[in-house]
């Protein structure tokens, strides 16, 4: 009875909280509701800041700008805006009344961000325009909120990049960090060495790049909708594409006088601030060329950012370093860029978000003179084609948009190594937070993300239970007690196995990063096996679908797909109403390891829902969950986790009225 009244309390608490105060994303700093609302169809612009771009082109209002209207919007700029402490050149005030709304900002920076705030606030029938009033100050806690993406390993196409930037736009991300060379292609046009973008030099996707009338595009098109185009060309490692054109090591003199000419290229072509010039993942045999190629790079009167661990550095040397690996450390006095374990091609759809939305930036709450903001990087080491699909694979949407109010709004708890993945079982303040989050996510979808790849549905609402692991002595098919009956704990070989609550969508018992991340094990073994249960209630009998995974496939490495008939290499199964549920047939079928050959349907998100069948009534779901070694001849980085939710038969959406509950209410 205890465990019931605390899972009724708990969906209690999240239904109250589930009441809309507003669907903003990101949430704004501060902001007051009316009890009115702004209507009309005619409204006059007053554009006293004299701004040429105005982006009403960007809000897709259908404003009907005339001469005499009853109704109008007002812009100005202003000398400042007290309230904004950091990032004041971003800042904005909106304040909508029944008959004026008023943008006031520092810089059209904020004027753009004011008007990406008054899109999801309005709502449009026909040419007929509703804005609850409201009063709004906000700025951005942190300058730099962009996404990698990297297409020297996987070329997407310029209409793919430009969707990308103009919808995370709407959210406030500010930076588009575009990785353009690496060991498989020199993604660039080069007008002087056009060799070096010859089939012949490039080992993926042959004839695919990027010509500088296209590079020059997309920085006009980051521009329009606020975003600073970041482009890397990495040095003196992931050059393989370079050597195989020139013959030449980068750090080699002739290497260096072949680089400088690009580089000058690359600088004419793209008018923007920074070069970003990696320097990771490289022995330095030559103890010049960073400090050489940094000096070159300052003198077209650009600003350098290096990846950290890279070169090492001190003040006054790099203009920004961005933190890459747990080993990166930011440095006083220079400005650095957190990607630590925000790589989304590590990510899962379901449990990272969590520990992504909850924790720190750099464990800051606000960003500094020494620490800018993040990034969040997609690496593409695995080819996955068609190009779409790697956005869906990366739960890039859902992601970008948590990441995208942690960014902006600050805050957080504790640093994602500390914090980890795993949701509260009990309505906390951080748990309540997440669930707003989510709701807010979720009517985004709806309303913007229509015909976009977004493979996530309500988790918040989705609770376990999940025993104490079994230690099975390598035996991965070896039956424990929780296969007979479900109890509370567990007599088994001398020794007491308990149960424990667990909430949401995916869990990790052993994240991909190990013991860096805390899961739900707080000591996980190898050679164990654990169990995972919920009783589902269903309103009716129906056939529904269902998303089920046991590995999530990482982006970056050549794992290779299960076996026929398998689930996974390590015996996983699940059941449904003690009828086991049995794995798709997977389509890809090689036994050698190789990141040249396309990731399948091995991600839930990658194929269509099982379909199943609920019963009317409380439905018992069983996942066995078995681990051998964490590293695999078949699978490198064996994730210990599940994904089990249901979902429309089209994936679109949570199956409706369900009510998952760790004990079958009576």
């Amino acid at each position: 009875m205890k465990h019931i009244l605390s899972f009724l309390f708990m969906c209690i608490a999240c239904s109250l909280h589930a009441i809309p105060q507003n669907n903003l994303l990101p949430q704004p700093q501060q902001i007051t509701w009316g009890k009115q609302v702004f209507k009309s169809d005619k409204i006059e612009l007053i554009n006293t800041a004299n701004i040429d771009c105005v982006p009403l082109q960007c809000t897709n209002l259908n404003f009907n700008i005339v001469d005499k209207a009853s109704h109008k919007i007002e812009i100005r700029l202003v000398e400042s805006i007290d309230e904004a402490a950091v990032n004041p050149d971003e800042a904005y005030r909106l304040n909508v009344t029944k008959k004026q709304i008023t943008i006031e900002a520092t810089n059209p920076k904020g004027i753009y961000w004011a008007f990406q705030t008054l899109k999801q606030l309005a709502t449009t029938k026909g040419d007929k325009i509703s804005i609850p009033t409201c009063n709004i100050t906000d700025w951005p806690a942190f300058k730099i909120r962009g996404f990698m993406q990297d297409v020297g390993r996987s070329y997407i196409s310029m209409e793919e990049l430009k969707r990308e930037i103009a919808i995370l736009s709407q959210y406030k991300i500010n930076v588009f960090h575009w990785h353009l060379t690496e060991n498989q292609s020199w993604r660039l046009e080069s007008k002087i060495f056009p060799m070096i973008n010859d089939s012949i030099n490039t080992t993926r996707m042959p004839g695919k790049y990027y010509t500088l009338k296209e590079a020059k595009e997309l920085v006009a098109f980051c521009k329009a909708h606020n975003v600073l185009l970041l482009p890397e060309i990495d040095m003196p490692g992931h050059s393989a594409a370079f050597i195989r054109t020139f013959r030449h090591d980068m750090q080699s003199p002739e290497g260096m006088k072949i680089l400088k000419l690009l580089i000058a290229e690359v600088c004419e072509t793209f008018d923007v601030p920074y070069l970003h010039i990696g320097t990771d993942e490289v022995q330095f045999t030559n103890p010049t060329f960073v400090p050489e190629m940094i000096a070159f790079v300052r003198s077209f009167g650009k600003k350098v950012i290096s990846w950290n661990p890279g070169w090492n550095y001190k003040k006054g040397e790099i203009d920004m370093t961005h933190l890459w690996s747990y080993r990166g450390k930011a440095q006083p006095g220079i400005p650095a860029i957190d990607s630590k374990f925000h790589y989304l091609n590590h990510f899962d759809a379901f449990g990272d978000i969590v520990g992504l939305y909850n924790s720190k930036i750099a464990n800051v709450t606000v960003g500094s003179d020494d620490i800018a903001g993040s990034i969040m990087a997609i690496w593409h080491d695995r080819v996955i084609v068609p190009e779409e699909k790697i956005m869906i694979q990366n739960s890039f949407y859902p992601t970008m948009l948590a990441f995208a109010e942690r960014t902006w709004l600050g805050g957080g708890t504790e640093y994602f190594d500390k914090k980890g993945t795993i949701l509260d079982t009990t309505p906390t303040e951080t748990f309540t937070n997440f669930v707003d989050f989510e709701r807010r996510m979720l009517f985004q979808k709806d309303k913007n993300f229509q015909g976009y790849p977004f493979a996530y549905v309500k988790q918040t609402n989705v609770n376990w239970h999940i025993t104490d692991a079994f230690p099975n002595g390598g035996e991965l098919t070896k039956a424990f007690p929780p296969e007979k009956a479900l109890q509370e704990s567990y007599a088994f070989e001398g020794k007491t196995y308990n149960v424990r609550k667990a909430c949401g969508a995916g869990i990790y018992l052993r994240h991909v990063w190990g013991a860096l991340i805390p899961s739900f094990y707080k000591d996980p073994k190898p050679d164990h096996t654990a169990y995972a249960y919920t009783w589902v209630y269903s309103p009716k009998a129906q056939e529904t679908g269902m998303w089920v995974g046991f590995q999530n496939y990482g982006r970056s490495e050549m794992d290779l797909a299960p076996l026929p008939g398998k689930w996974d290499y390590r015996e996983s199964m699940i059941w449904l109403n003690d009828k086991a549920i049995q794995p798709p047939t997977w389509t890809a079928t090689h036994r050698n390891r190789s990141n040249e050959i396309p990731l399948g349907n091995e991600n839930f998100e990658a194929r269509e829902p099982m379909l199943v069948q609920l019963n009317k009534g409380w439905n018992k779901v069983l996942l066995k969950l078995p681990i051998g070694a964490f590293s695999t001849p078949e699978v490198r980085l064996q994730k210990w986790m599940f994904t089990a939710v249901f979902v429309s038969p089209d994936g679109k959406h949570a199956t409706e009225g369900l009510i998952y509950s760790p004990e079958k209410i009576k």
